[in-house]
């Protein structure tokens, strides 16, 4: 059977997005095969500098499953596309760790939810994307696979927990992932790494029957990509349900939130960047931008967030915990959560959801008002890959590993649709982003918002890390 292009161009394919791909295999413009052999040539080029994907598959064995695919007939929309799953995930067959030593040999039987979805797809699954310890921490670093480093600055971190899911995006060994977020876990990265990430509204994509009921009010998964084609037709796949047809207002409102009245303690040129895009957006788009005071004391959303979070990881992580043996095992981040979820008594875990529920009465009347709130993406530029967590934001030290991260709280807490936007570059080249955030339900809506934006913006390029200009 013949394809209509020629081998000699296929190392071009890595630049395309899954959609196009999806097409040229369909219409047999491409084969799975030659798209396999170009994704394995791109990883074999530029993993090695970023170390995005982890526990990658045996080549033959994928060159295999791209033939395979090339002689059946199509089974979904990423039929013979390559992908690789984040790390949180098990995958039948393949290496899934959690970025733990805990589980450094743990090859599952069987896939998780997730796997299963992408797979009956009709996706190659060809490794997994690197993620720090039980992600823990919005820095991908772990004690098996190591550091992930950013497209963009070899010496800077590329974010977490889904940091090797972006890298790998960004820099074209993919083209789209999956990612999940519970305290930013995909905004982070999407803004590190200038690609696109979406935290659906809690419960569209379904969580795993191993996750406890409050985590899974708290954290969800959701789609990665370069461009909102994709990222949408990845929703539908992760989330099993077809989205609605949506359209953006006309002259939308938009509730700049900014950095919280000074709460949030943000470096100034990154607060002035996320500024000057939404300046942009105002004369290109019309999108009519106004200054929000604080909705509710930040002080107060922290309380409420860092108190289910706590209690959340401790229910998770608690076994490992009581053992010494798995303990030694915990990086600092994970021990301080349970230590700290343990000794929560009912009454402050029911003050931290009447705090959830006042958050959201307040965002019922923000949503009369307003079509979307915005806020930053990260209160801080990418630091050193070689450190755990920043320990200052402008100057003032930090009183937790996650302090530097309270911007996304407002979104997560309230489990919205929130659209993480590619925002543009800073002085040195590095690459912020904004979160679009919708009421809950809106995520159709919220994706049609960001369609305007992108068209404003241009497509995300596929970066060569370390050396192309911003």
């Amino acid at each position: 059977m013949k394809w209509g292009r020629a081998v000699d161009v296929e190392s071009d394919l890595w630049r395309l997005g899954a959609v196009e791909l999806s097409r040229k295999i369909a219409t047999r413009e491409i084969s799975a095969v030659e798209l396999m052999r170009a994704t394995l040539a791109r990883i074999g080029a530029v993993n090695g500098a970023v170390n995005a994907i982890v526990s990658l598959g045996d080549r033959e064995a994928l060159m295999g499953a791209a033939r395979v695919a090339d002689a059946v007939g199509s089974s979904g929309w990423l039929h013979g596309i390559p992908v690789a799953i984040k790390d949180m995930v098990a995958v039948k067959g393949l290496r899934s760790t959690s970025g733990s030593p805990l589980f450094a040999d743990l090859v599952p039987r069987v896939d998780d939810g997730l796997a299963r979805r992408l797979r009956d797809a009709g996706a190659i699954v060809i490794g997994k994307t690197n993620v720090p310890d039980f992600g823990l921490g919005s820095h991908s670093r772990n004690p098996v696979h190591g550091v992930t480093r950013n497209p963009f600055d070899l010496s800077l971190s590329a974010g977490g927990s889904s940091g090797g899911a972006a890298a790998a995006l960004a820099t074209g060994m993919v083209s789209v992932a999956d990612g999940s977020d519970m305290m930013g876990s995909l905004r982070n990265p999407a803004a590190w790494n200038d690609v696109w990430g979406f935290r659906p509204t809690i419960g569209l994509v379904p969580g795993e029957p191993r996750d406890n009921a409050i985590l899974h009010r708290l954290t969800t998964a959701g789609p990665m990509a370069r461009g909102l084609d994709d990222l949408s037709a990845l929703l539908e796949t992760l989330s099993g349900t077809a989205l609605p047809v949506a359209r953006a207002p006309v002259a939308p409102r938009i509730g700049w939130l900014g950095d919280w009245g000074g709460a949030f303690r943000m470096d100034g040129d990154l607060l002035a960047a996320g500024a000057a895009a939404l300046g942009q957006a105002a004369g290109a788009l019309g999108w009519r931008i106004e200054a929000l005071d604080p909705p509710m004391p930040a002080e107060r959303l922290w309380r409420s967030w860092t108190d289910l979070r706590s209690f959340a990881v401790a229910q998770d992580l608690a076994r490992h915990w009581r053992l010494p043996a798995s303990r030694a095992a915990l990086n600092p981040q994970a021990i301080w959560e349970v230590e700290r979820g343990l000794a929560l008594s009912g009454d402050a875990v029911e003050q931290a959801q009447a705090t959830r529920r006042d958050w959201l009465s307040c965002l019922a009347d923000l949503f009369t008002r307003v079509d979307a709130l915005v806020l930053p993406s990260t209160q801080i530029w990418p630091f050193p890959a070689d450190r755990d967590w920043p320990r200052a934001i402008a100057g003032v030290p930090t009183d937790t590993y996650h302090r530097w991260m309270e911007c996304v709280v407002p979104a997560s807490l309230a489990g919205l649709p929130t659209l993480a936007l590619p925002a543009g570059y800073g002085p040195a080249g590095l690459p912020h982003g904004l979160q679009l955030i919708g009421p809950a339900g809106a995520d159709a809506r919220v994706l049609a918002l960001g369609r305007q934006w992108e068209a404003m913006i241009g497509p995300r390029p596929v970066r060569n890390p370390g050396r192309d200009p911003a």
